[in-house]
């Protein structure tokens, strides 16, 4: 789903170096701005369309606490070509389709390799498998 700022980072010639092997988990922490005032519709697009990422094993939308127009992205995903392949669901395609309206700019991204953690109990329970791929249900929603 991040794809938006990944598209936005191709297009600045940024280059990427990794070290990463391809059986590692991928991480994406990443910055997004929304138009003024279109912040929650954007938290909604990116939440909405989360549904049926094979791969995905986490995908957090986060209010940023010092700017009123901003959102961190945080996916957790099997590999990386899990990631990439995320792209061409339909859900995804319609998500960075409606989403780039609401956006001014990209801020930061950083790509990752996860190496542990927790899952609350409470998200767990959240989490229900749906057809080919774990179905997003959200336990909080913009406000």
């Amino acid at each position: 789903m991040f794809a938006l700022a990944g598209g936005a980072v191709a297009l600045m010639g940024v280059g990427v170096f990794s070290t990463r092997r391809p059986d590692e988990m991928f991480g994406l922490l990443g910055k997004i701005i929304a138009l003024h005032g279109k912040r929650e519709a954007l938290a909604r697009v990116l939440i909405d369309g989360v549904g049926g990422m094979p791969g995905c094993l986490s995908y957090i939308v986060a209010y940023d606490l010092q700017d009123e127009d901003a959102l961190w992205v945080t996916e957790v995903w099997e590999n990386k070509e899990s990631h990439e392949a995320s792209l061409s669901v339909p859900s995804v395609q319609d998500a960075i389709s409606e989403g780039r309206s609401l956006i001014w700019t990209f801020g930061e991204r950083f790509e990752t390799t996860p190496v542990g953690g927790t899952v609350s109990a409470r998200l767990r329970k959240a989490i229900r498998k749906d057809g080919p791929g774990e179905t997003a249900v959200p336990m909080f929603t913009p406000r």
